[in-house]
């Protein structure tokens, strides 16, 4: 399958491009830095330059690689995060979320593409009430902190432009928070875990705020498999153990041989962090994986996040 990849030099891209590859597609690399085109070739892939952001760039670059399906894994994240700001700190993101994904799919449109991944988040989007892990069809928050509304709008219009293109197969991947080589969570440098490493991550109020994780190779992994097998819909792709604050961070602090995080009371972590970190410390819901190992044969070599960060 000839196959376009948005985003084919972050983090999930350069993971990504080399197993699409190793499958037998023909893959091409969209990227805006002719910078970076060479890395994107030395990954098998044949680079296209466009900015992701300008209309006829992007129709240009679909043109030019005729794919039959295109895999939209564009995010502009980095550094640490101010819980504060989420939306400020979000902006770019969330414009690639919402007009970038509308460029590509006119683009893909035009172009006949008979098959459209997106890249969505597990992490917090989810009604915070009833149970602690939810499946694909578990309805989402209906009230986000105020800092992070522009960021929850964005993710809908992704998943609701994506699944709802009925002139293609539009699969979106909800991906829990990505660990390992290259991502915020790398033991070797990565932003967060420099500030668990500097006590600068606490838990707040009884860190019951369940996250979920999956190990970026593994999100590779998932992303073929659906490119390859998934249907029409939402997938999430996390590890098997969603687990609260309390039970994940002391336990990160450990593999990275840092003292235990500092634990804050809720009044406290809302002066300092605002409402969101308070929400994300305390009350969001975790992803259930069964769809995607029912429907797409696939199942993380790293399992749990215990295991997965010291093999990291």
């Amino acid at each position: 399958m000839k196959v376009l990849v948005a985003g084919a030099s972050g983090a999930l891209g350069r993971q990504l491009l080399p197993r699409l590859t190793e499958n037998g597609h023909e893959v091409h690399g969209m990227t805006r830095s002719a910078a970076r085109a060479d890395a994107v070739r030395a990954l098998g892939a044949t680079p296209v330059l466009a900015d992701a952001l300008d209309r006829d760039q992007v129709a240009a670059a679909v043109a030019e690689a005729q794919p039959e399906a295109i895999v939209h894994e564009l995010t502009a994240l980095s550094g640490s995060i101010d819980m504060r700001h989420f939306d400020r700190d979000f902006e770019l993101t969330n414009r690639l979320r919402t007009e970038a994904t509308d460029h590509l799919l006119a683009a893909g449109r035009t172009a006949g593409v008979r098959r459209f991944l997106a890249q969505s988040f597990a992490g917090w989007p989810f009604a915070r009430e009833g149970g602690r892990v939810k499946d694909e069809e578990a309805p989402l928050d209906p009230d986000p902190a105020p800092s992070m509304r522009s960021s929850f709008e964005a993710i809908k219009h992704l998943e609701r432009a994506v699944t709802g293109a009925d002139w293609t197969e539009g699969i979106v991947l909800r991906y829990g928070g990505f660990y390992g080589p290259g991502t915020s969570m790398s033991l070797d440098g990565g932003e967060h875990a420099e500030l668990i490493r500097k006590r600068r991550f606490p838990v707040v109020g009884d860190g019951a705020g369940v996250w979920s994780f999956v190990q970026i190779e593994d999100a590779a992994e998932a992303t073929v498999a659906a490119l390859e097998r998934g249907h029409r819909g939402i997938y999430n792709v996390v590890d098997d153990e969603p687990a609260p604050v309390s039970e994940w961070l002391p336990e990160m602090a450990r593999v990275l041989g840092a003292k235990p995080p500092r634990h804050v009371p809720r009044w406290l972590g809302r002066l300092l962090a605002g409402e969101t970190a308070v929400v994300m410390m305390t009350e969001i819901r975790g992803a259930s994986n069964a769809k995607a190992k029912r429907e797409l044969g696939w199942a993380p070599r790293h399992p749990s996040w215990r295991q997965g960060l010291t093999a990291s």
